[in-house]
């Protein structure tokens, strides 16, 4: 197997520096790119000592006039792309990397971005690559874990999904932008078999989970909502929750949303840059613990209603290994045996086993649990 060369957009952000930390232990030549190249030197100066190959600093910005010609004068075999937020973006990068003959894997959670990618699908099959959007816990890994169980239903009907970081877990800038901005706004979902408008951070729910106790949750616009009723379209239920885990900070943005739903807040995305810090100040409180629970419903062989649900739970701060792990089990994959060319979503591409396997070296635990009836 030759040694690939991968160009990681974004490297030195929350996501990007856990797929850095990974992918430095492989045999391949790791490119550190985004704007600030003083950040991706520092990066690859605490990457070299484990590194197994070079590991090197680009400077690319993705707005850049000049990104066709930076990234095709790199030669990169892959483009990792983690530099969100993807709500408002276009496919220049995704488009580049075709054009360069590089496969191309993304991190973005935009609803539209992710849903979308397979307009390049004629593109990427006529230079032979992989476009992949959406490689991060919704939808790589939801996915994989409604994949994982779909034999258990006859008839698949509903599947929820919630996420909620330990408050004391590393936080982002641009996920921060990316959940204001559908905070208050409504957005289609498809609920209890009608398509229906709901709105960001609201319908609160509550859910206790085993070994880590409660927590609350409200609505997120998220790729699932489409892409998961496209892959299942026997569903009548597709949903999506997310939760802070400080009560201070997950009802405080509670009612920032009826704030925007109201007209009283008209751009709150602006502010994501002091509320971020805001939160930066408890720090302190809460724990370290993030989950992330799939709830399946519908009726199995046996005519019996059936509810099933999954849960990963991840401590020590090791949650965000969780979104940053689909990517890396791409790559390392292509890199043994070339992709079919294509664009789409990142479903169908790897197994929930294949997905634990990667996480195995971390204090991250899964668990099922069946009832009967709902």
């Amino acid at each position: 197997m030759s040694r690939g060369r991968i160009l990681l957009i974004g490297a030195y952000g929350q996501f990007g520096r856990r797929i850095a930390e990974a992918l430095a232990r492989d045999d391949v030549d790791l490119m550190l790119a985004g704007r600030d190249v003083g950040k991706a030197e520092s990066l690859a100066t605490q990457l070299r000592p484990q590194a197994r190959a070079p590991v090197s600093p680009v400077q690319i910005d993705v707005e850049g006039d000049d990104l066709d010609a930076r990234i095709a004068a790199l030669m990169p075999d892959t483009v990792i792309h983690t530099a969100g937020p993807f709500q408002q973006r276009d496919y220049r990068v995704a488009e580049a990397a075709i054009a360069a003959g590089a496969h191309y894997i993304d991190l973005a959670d935009g609803r539209e971005f992710v849903a979308g990618i397979g307009r390049l699908d004629a593109q990427a099959k006529a230079r032979g690559v992989r476009v992949v959007s959406g490689a991060s816990s919704v939808p790589g890994l939801s996915a994989a874990v409604v994949d994982a169980h779909r034999s258990r239903f006859a008839t698949l009907e509903s599947i929820d999904t919630c996420i909620g970081p330990g408050n004391r877990t590393e936080r982002g800038l641009a996920t921060t932008r990316a959940i204001l901005g559908y905070v208050g706004r409504p957005f289609p979902a498809l609920i209890d078999g009608d398509r229906r408008p709901v709105h960001g951070w609201q319908s609160l729910r509550r859910m206790r989970i085993e070994g880590v106790g409660a927590r609350w949750f409200a609505r997120c616009d998220v790729p699932d909502l489409d892409v998961l009723p496209a892959r299942y379209p026997g569903l009548r239920h597709c949903d999506f929750r997310a939760g802070l885990e400080l009560r201070r900070m997950h009802f405080g943005l509670w009612l920032a949303s009826w704030c925007v739903r109201a007209g009283l807040v008209r751009n709150l995305p602006r502010y994501a840059e002091p509320l971020l810090r805001l939160s930066e100040h408890w720090t302190d409180a809460g724990s370290d613990i993030g989950v992330m629970t799939v709830d399946l419903g519908g009726v199995d062989p046996d005519g019996q209603h059936l509810h099933l649900r999954w849960s990963i739970v991840a401590r020590e701060g090791s949650g965000p290994h969780i979104p940053a792990t689909a990517t890396v089990v791409l790559a390392r994959r292509w890199r043994q045996t070339p992709p079919s060319p294509g664009a789409g979503p990142c479903i169908d591409l790897f197994t929930l086993d294949d997905y634990l396997q990667a996480l195995s070296h971390l204090p991250i635990e899964t668990s099922t649990q069946a009832l009967v009836s709902r």
